[in-house]
């Protein structure tokens, strides 16, 4: 019975050297145990020697239980450390960096012209023409007058061809005010023959135009037209005005004239301008 206990025992540590550490306690209480029920079962023959081996046995599994390392009950799964700056970086928006600034796309919605006002009179100087030919020069020169730009009826005869038979045209008074004035705003306006109504329409936005802006416009007209307090004014051979002002959004319109010094400025309706453009046209 005894050589079968020991070698039972060699058997079992073997086993117990042999297997992974979290196994070694088990193993080693497991071999405790038998030992323990083999001493008992040898009791009938042979005790010391029984007692002997199984106090071994513990003292060996004493020692085993004294080298390894905690249970699987007891161990503990080591987890690595975050590095600080790594999470400073990893937690960050890249928005918090404080030399990050944040704009605001353009607003590239285009934005609506104010609308002109109802009615408008430009601030000019007359002065009636210092001849009868002379009209082209003096409706040019009082239209660039309410632009603050002082010229004299014979500095503008020359450049705009003025002679004894008068202005040629209104491409004359155009290409003339663009060399007075700034960005050259001015362009002429014909109407061949009788004004139509999308010609009355242009023309009193032109004029609405080119007043809001602080430009007179001077126009060509032939035969007559009646203003709006009656009066008849009639040039059969042609003649040239300024258009100072307008009322009624444009509807009706203030002439400079410089045919009568006793009656400086009139009013006429946008479609009778129109009417005594016909033929001719002006500059706006």
């Amino acid at each position: 019975m005894e050589d079968f206990v020991k070698h039972h025992l060699k058997r079992q540590l073997r086993r117990i050297v042999t297997e992974r550490p979290y196994q070694i306690i088990a193993g080693s209480a497991a071999a405790l145990v038998l030992a323990a029920g083999a001493g008992t079962v040898a009791t009938a023959g042979d005790d010391a020697p029984v007692q002997e081996n199984t106090a071994a046995v513990a003292d060996l599994g004493a020692a085993r239980l004294g080298e390894q390392p905690a249970s699987r009950s007891e161990a503990r799964i080591a987890v690595p450390q975050a590095s600080p700056s790594v999470s400073a970086t990893a937690g960050a928006s890249p928005s918090a960096s404080p030399s990050a600034k944040v704009t605001a796309d353009p607003d590239t919605t285009p934005k609506a012209k104010p609308k002109p006002p109802s009615s408008k009179s430009l601030d000019y100087d007359y002065q009636a023409q210092i001849n009868y030919f002379y009209c082209g020069p003096a409706a040019v020169r009082n239209a660039l007058s309410a632009a603050g730009i002082e010229r004299s009826q014979d500095a503008l005869a020359g450049p705009l061809g003025t002679t004894e038979m008068g202005t040629n045209s209104a491409e004359d008074t155009t290409r003339v005010l663009n060399q007075q004035v700034k960005g050259n705003p001015y362009r002429t306006r014909m109407i061949p023959g009788s004004a139509t109504p999308a010609q009355m329409d242009r023309l009193q936005a032109d004029v609405v135009e080119a007043i809001s802006n602080g430009r007179g416009v001077v126009a060509n007209v032939a035969g007559t037209a009646t203003d709006t307090n009656g009066g008849w004014h009639s040039f059969p051979g042609g003649h040239y005005v300024a258009v100072v002002g307008y009322k009624d959004d444009g509807r009706t319109v203030r002439i400079a004239d410089s045919a009568d010094p006793s009656l400086p400025s009139y009013w006429v309706t946008t479609i009778d301008l129109a009417h005594w453009i016909a033929s001719r046209g002006y500059s706006a």
